[in-house]
């Protein structure tokens, strides 16, 4: 059987295109605007056609035919971070999103963002964004995922927009959830550990929540930190500093590196995370490298969609510290590249009611089959 092809728009550093390729999607295109996370890709897969461009100037005629449009396309515009403008905000990319679906013509789309789009606020701009995916033959579906229940050891709850041919949309299943997510201490624990503090074991025992969500700022506003004041405590809780990303890991004498300087682990609110710290909590694997100054590379680490949120777990953890790196099934993208040829139970037609489809849109995909 021949792989299943993907277009991608807004890469960023990798996390949504590892999902794809782990589900056996080959990528024709991954276009991606900023010069540093396309560095990433190139780094870590020579071989994908990584495109820097912005997605307002790609032409997707090129790409006429494609099994799947794939995206995570900015949050700010609807997010608690951002100031919730919606249309208004001028990093709104869902419009070219619709674009290119139209251009492109998938069998089916793929879009990711923040859990707020849900919301009474932009319930107005759903309807525009489904109504016009009807326009072009499309049957979509709203919903919310718990990143957690699906392999992330990381509160993150996103909202997916999956759109599909009406019959293949009837049979469309979201995967089950997955394991359990590990404990902040023990998913980092090896991390912190790794140049010798004496304290990591008391660390990870202290630290038995889930990790809160990250956040990776925006071109506009934020660094390398983790986010803003709440989250900010909730790392506290777990004997983390947030104000910040640490260099290295605390070494034998409890001392972390930071820019150009040193700080004591056990001073103040506890360790500081590292990038690689945080590339494990959002499902990538431990070897991926990212280019960039930090601040860049904590960009496309909590900017990204874990690859695992998309996943069922093939594997289970390696050690108690809890590795899951990337390898899994990642049923929902195998299950946006399925032909689904008939809806042949009601127990497949009671699957819609899982996902937010406006009546009109439900009624016209239920007309078509």
């Amino acid at each position: 059987m021949s792989k299943k092809t993907c277009v991608e728009i807004c890469a960023g550093g990798g996390g949504s295109a590892l999902g794809l390729e782990q589900a056996g999607f080959s990528h024709l295109a991954l276009i991606e605007r900023s010069r540093d996370a396309c560095a990433t890709l190139r780094l870590n897969r020579p071989g994908w056609p990584v495109i820097q461009a912005d997605v307002r100037e790609l032409d997707g005629r090129p790409y006429r035919g494609v099994d799947l449009l794939s995206g995570g396309v900015p949050c700010t515009p609807f997010s608690g971070a951002g100031q919730q403008l919606g249309a208004a905000d001028e990093r709104d990319l869902f419009p070219e999103a619709l674009r290119l679906a139209a251009e492109i013509g998938p069998r089916a789309i793929l879009l990711e963002n923040a859990d707020t789009l849900m919301g009474a606020k932009f319930t107005g701009y759903r309807d525009q964004v489904t109504g016009r995916l009807l326009e072009l033959g499309y049957a979509a579906g709203w919903r919310v995922i718990d990143c957690a229940g699906h392999g992330v050891n990381q509160r993150r709850r996103r909202t997916l927009l999956v759109a599909m041919r009406p019959g293949y949309m009837l049979a469309f299943r979201p995967p089950p959830a997955a394991r359990p997510p590990l404990a902040a201490g023990d998913a980092l624990h090896d991390l912190m550990a790794a140049r010798g503090w004496p304290g990591a074991d008391d660390w990870r025992d202290g630290a038995l929540e889930i990790a809160p969500t990250l956040a990776g700022g925006s071109e506009k506003h934020g660094g390398a930190d983790l986010g803003p004041s709440g989250a900010k405590r909730a790392w506290a809780r777990l004997g983390v500093n947030g104000l910040g990303i640490a260099d290295e890991a605390p070494d034998a004498a409890g001392m972390q590196r930071r820019g150009s300087g040193l700080r004591r682990a056990v001073d103040g609110a506890g360790p500081m995370l590292t990038v690689p710290m945080g590339a494990r909590l959002q499902g990538f694997p431990d070897g991926w490298r990212f280019a960039g100054g930090k601040t860049a590379q904590w960009g496309q680490v909590g900017n990204a969609f874990p690859a695992a949120g998309r996943a069922g777990v093939r594997a289970g953890h390696s050690r108690r510290a809890g590795r899951a790196g990337i390898d899994r099934s990642a049923r929902v993208y195998g299950e946006l590249g399925c032909r689904a040829s008939s809806i042949r139970s009601r127990r497949r037609r009671s699957h819609m009611r899982r996902w937010a489809y406006p009546a009109p849109l439900t009624a016209h995909a239920m007309a078509r089959h």
